[in-house]
């Protein structure tokens, strides 16, 4: 089926406000199958994709060793039942899941303090170190990355028992009535607002150093008039523009949980898996969070998501199940996606593709910075910022405000010359990079070189 038939069948029988399509016909293609770091069209069409599909294919699309999991574990068994009868691949995954994070952490931060111990140490002095048992973590899967967010968000409640929940200006949490309330953009959550029991407070997202102490100012305003179970933020925000803060923000927040009582929770559904250069972009500032939200590059292509807790919060928070689950779905922890999940974090770590991610990241950035002074011009200004494979070009006009016409026409642009790009941030005037993390530097300079193009030609094609 060509593209134009399969535009139409979606047209006539798709939900209206789904899927946006040019009047020409020249938005959007319709994807026919996907391999490593290209998709091919209905028509046949190959493109270079440095989107990841949304960050998903973090090893490639259709990586071999995560489809023959999947396969093999489609051929065994297909469905469990979810909160009932259980299966061998989620208690691996839950397991992973906790060596990955909580007892990870637990060990890096017993090495950075042994480092520590070791150099204020006098000479010939015997070092001595406390066997603690590490922390582990509990984990509650879900299909999509909101539900993760749900899931953190009552573990927040039940934890501390105060509803109120801080999250920050640009945030994009899900579409689901819980992470509403924690999603920034009026877009999203206006014609829902009386169905909604608002209890989000917002907090301005720093980008700056200069900016913390407004932000700390905030805050405190915050927990001072209200009452305040969590503090939800995205490491590195993604759809509201690749914003990075200071690498002082994350451990403002830690010592602000920690002061009133909070939970803090970590959105890392589109960070996680080595997307900016770390397993984790907390990491980047050493904080541990107290909950933790993971999907899309988790199985590379399943509907599966985690939040992952520290295992006594979980347990403080959940009571024991009697026979009926207070929070479950039908395919919950589903065996393929599990199963998928385990293969793809071993590829990750085979491939040690995190740390590719901080190489070819700072390679994308030397790419990228000449575009701040060769291409802009009179008509409209750029920035770049990133981290790891997770980078922004912002297009500006001269006097500050979005040049979202200019950023589109680039993206529609580039994508007749075969690359797959997003926009991003409120206003749509960002052009993201997320590509896979497998992607090689000539095929990132290509797709540089491409851009460069567009954005001086600045019209499509």
């Amino acid at each position: 089926m060509k593209t134009a038939q399969t535009i139409q069948l979606l047209r006539d029988y798709e939900s209206r406000n789904v899927m946006f399509t040019e009047s020409d016909g020249s938005w959007p293609i319709v994807w026919e199958r996907a391999n490593g770091v290209h998709v091919w069209d209905a028509e046949g069409k190959k493109y270079l994709d440095l989107t990841a599909a949304f960050g998903v294919a973090a090893a490639g699309h259709a990586n071999r060793n995560v489809v023959k999991a999947g396969q093999k574990q489609m051929a065994k068994l297909l469905h469990a039942m979810g909160d009932v009868h259980p299966h061998v691949r989620k208690a691996e995954l839950a397991q992973k899941l906790s060596l990955l994070t909580f007892e990870r952490w637990g060990q890096l931060s017993q090495g950075q303090s042994l480092k520590a111990k070791v150099k204020d140490a006098p000479p010939g002095a015997t070092l001595k170190t406390k066997n603690s048992k590490l922390k582990t973590g509990k984990v509650i899967f879900s299909n999509s990355g909101f539900e993760a967010v749900e899931s953190a968000l009552k573990t927040a409640l039940l934890a501390t028992k105060k509803r109120g929940v801080i999250a920050f200006a640009g945030a994009y949490h899900g579409l689901g009535y819980g992470a509403l309330n924690a999603t920034h953009r009026k877009i999203f959550s206006a014609p829902f607002r009386s169905q909604l029991r608002t209890f989000g407070h917002f907090a301005t997202f720093p980008t700056q150093p200069a900016e913390l102490a407004l932000v700390e100012a905030q805050i405190r305003k915050i927990f001072r008039r209200e009452k305040i179970g969590a503090i939800l933020v995205e490491p590195i925000q993604a759809r509201g523009g690749t914003n990075i803060p200071p690498r002082e923000f994350l451990p403002l927040l830690r010592k602000l949980c920690d002061e009133h009582g909070a939970l803090l929770i970590l959105d890392e559904i589109y960070t996680g898996f080595g997307r900016t250069g770390k397993w984790f972009a907390c990491e980047h500032s050493g904080v541990t969070p107290d909950l933790i939200c993971l999907g899309k590059a988790l199985t590379g292509g399943f509907p599966l998501s985690a939040c992952v807790g520290r295992a006594d919060v979980m347990d403080a928070a959940w009571p024991a199940s009697t026979g009926e689950a207070i929070h479950t779905s039908t395919f919950l922890g589903h065996p393929v996606g599990c199963a998928m999940a385990l293969a793809q974090i071993t590829e990750l770590e085979k491939l040690d593709l995190p740390a590719r991610s901080a190489e070819l990241g700072d390679f994308l950035l030397e790419q990228l910075r000449p575009l701040q002074f060769e291409i802009s011009n009179r008509t409209f200004q750029i920035r770049v910022r990133g981290r790891g494979l997770m980078a922004a070009v912002e297009i500006h006009l001269p006097n500050g405000k979005p040049a979202t016409e200019i950023a589109l026409n680039a993206i529609k642009g580039l994508l007749h010359r075969g690359y797959i790009f997003l926009p991003e941030g409120e206003h749509g005037n960002i052009i993201s990079f997320t590509p896979p993390l497998t992607i090689t530097p000539p095929q990132l300079s290509k797709a540089v070189v491409e851009l460069k193009k567009v954005l001086a030609a600045d019209e499509p094609g």
